[in-house]
């Protein structure tokens, strides 16, 4: 009898196993994709002196010249950016250039004209 209880015990171990591999069979692909966005980030270094980074009013995804200052950067400094916000309409000068669009950093967002790409 213990014999059979063994290998019942055993079988539903192997059972066990088996889905738990098919488990981790099926996370390789979610965990493939993850590499890949990040490979479309990119990091940044600021060129202008003093920069804000700015966080945008609520309701609006882009910032512009009178949002809200949450910290500084500066010359030299290397942030990481995964997105780009159009600011299509919104103009602005800064770093001695007019653009348009924005690096998304953590904290807010950095003045395209103000930084370039590593």
């Amino acid at each position: 009898m213990t014999q059979s209880r063994l290998l019942r015990s055993s079988v539903a171990g192997l059972v066990g196993l088996a889905a738990l591999g098919s488990g981790l069979v099926m996370a390789g692909p979610a965990q493939a994709e993850a590499p890949a966005r990040a490979a479309a980030c990119k990091t940044i270094k600021i060129t202008g002196g003093k920069v804000a980074v700015r966080m945008p009013d609520r309701g609006d995804t882009v910032a512009d010249s009178n949002d809200r200052v949450t910290r500084y950067v500066y010359r030299g400094d290397k942030l990481r950016s995964c997105v780009i916000a159009i600011g299509r309409g919104q103009t602005y000068t800064k770093c001695g250039r007019t653009g348009y669009d924005w690096y998304i950093v953590r904290g807010g967002q950095v003045p395209l004209t103000c930084a370039k790409r590593v």
